[in-house]
């Protein structure tokens, strides 16, 4: 007798509760890791809320619209000690992004070029290019900070005997004072910069779609240069032409007029720079050496020079494995602004501890200085990765 077939699906297996099961087994391996967090978590903030109250600490953010008190050495905007702790941790913000973003330009400009250097046919280059590096990054960025203060500050002559090496800029033991715009149309200007800066992609991002339909090439070049020139050009004129070049010069004790860069924001960014482009100088280095010979011999065999070969051939293809680790530094160049400290620049850090010092808030000051440099990395990953994705090979 033959089993008849009516059309009915074939009932499903129950399920069993085993611990032989590997979904089983995973599942409450991630529930009690998240009871384990969660309990650390609760006692460590039960606990310190009861340590506070018992020595009668207050607790949150409210000291941040209290009155400061206290003096800031460089402050980018206005700032007085009759301001609050907010506007004063503020300050500090300003100061340690200032010194992050100048710091980060020149030591890619530095390290680029020392790690060239290394990769030079000339003896001489590359081995004091390779000293440089293995000097440099081989001791303690602290160290360092505290020599070049020590240089500046106890080594450079007074203002009377400062050294002159080019018009209109003095290095003494006051800092590094070099001429300044100063105007109304300041501000235009920069902002004109930036419209053109914006406009030169967008452009670049059109003809390089042009191209591809066409086959037309667009010579961006010219284009460029006259958004450069002229939208600054145009913001200057219409914001009735108030610029004007300030020359510092020996007055008094001192001197009056120019930027001035202090001895210890000096001191700070000579640190940071040569610190960070030896460790950028090596990533450039090994990515250079990561192209094949053959893009060398190819490019030559177009008639290219080493050099016309290394910016249009080699670097291109090399950027492609720079990127990753030249973000780290850059994010390690952030996170070591706040040595700072050591030398009295009046960064985040320096105005925090000023303000928990003042008023006992030491956790509350702690969580702003963690937030401020999680959220600024965060900032500068994204960014780098984004870029890391447009330049990535594209696989067919």
């Amino acid at each position: 007798m033959t089993e008849e077939n009516t059309g009915a699906m074939p009932p499903r297996p129950r399920a069993r509760l085993s611990w032989n099961d590997p979904a089983l087994r995973a599942l409450v391996y991630q529930v009690v890791v998240v009871a384990l967090v969660a309990l650390t978590a609760w006692y460590l903030v039960s606990n310190t809320l009861h340590n506070l109250a018992a020595r009668n600490i207050s607790t949150g953010f409210a000291f941040l619209d209290r009155e400061a008190g206290f003096a800031i050495g460089e402050t980018p905007i206005d700032y007085t000690p009759a301001d609050t702790y907010r506007r004063a941790i503020v300050v500090g913000l300003l100061n340690t992004l200032r010194v992050s973003l100048i710091a980060l330009v020149l030591a890619t400009v530095l390290g680029t070029l020392v790690g060239v250097a290394r990769l030079s046919g000339n003896w001489l280059v590359s081995r004091l290019a390779a000293a440089y590096v293995e000097c440099v990054r081989n001791v303690p960025l602290l160290l360092q900070l505290l020599l070049w203060y020590a240089l500046i500050s106890e080594s450079m002559p007074g203002p009377r005997a400062a050294h002159h090496p080019l018009p209109g800029v003095y290095l003494s033991n006051r800092g590094l004072l070099m001429p300044a715009l100063l105007g109304d149309s300041l501000a235009w200007m920069v902002a004109a910069l930036a419209m053109a800066g914006v406009g030169t992609f967008l452009l670049a991002r059109w003809s390089r779609r042009r191209q591809a339909l066409t086959g037309h090439p667009m010579a961006l070049a010219p284009w460029a240069v006259a958004l450069f020139a002229g939208l600054p050009g145009l913001a200057w004129a219409l914001s009735g032409a108030q610029l004007s070049m300030e020359i510092p010069h020996p007055s008094g004790f001192g001197f009056a007029g120019g930027w001035n860069l202090s001895p210890e924001l000096f001191a700070l960014l000579v640190g940071l720079v040569s610190y960070t482009a030896a460790f950028i100088a090596e990533i450039v280095r090994s990515g250079v050496q990561s192209v094949n010979r053959g893009q060398w011999e190819a490019a030559e065999s177009l008639g290219l020079r080493r050099g016309r070969s290394l910016r249009l051939v080699v670097l291109p293809q090399a950027l492609r494995v720079m990127v990753p680790p030249a973000t780290s530094q850059y994010l390690n160049l952030v996170k070591h602004s706040s040595l700072a400290v050591a030398i009295g620049y009046p960064d985040l850090v320096s105005v925090v501890n000023t303000t928990l010092n003042q008023t006992g808030q030491a956790i509350e000051g702690i969580l702003i200085i963690m937030a401020a440099f999680m959220t600024v990395s965060l900032c500068i990953s994204l960014a780098m990765n984004a870029y890391n994705r447009r330049i990535a090979l594209v696989e067919r």
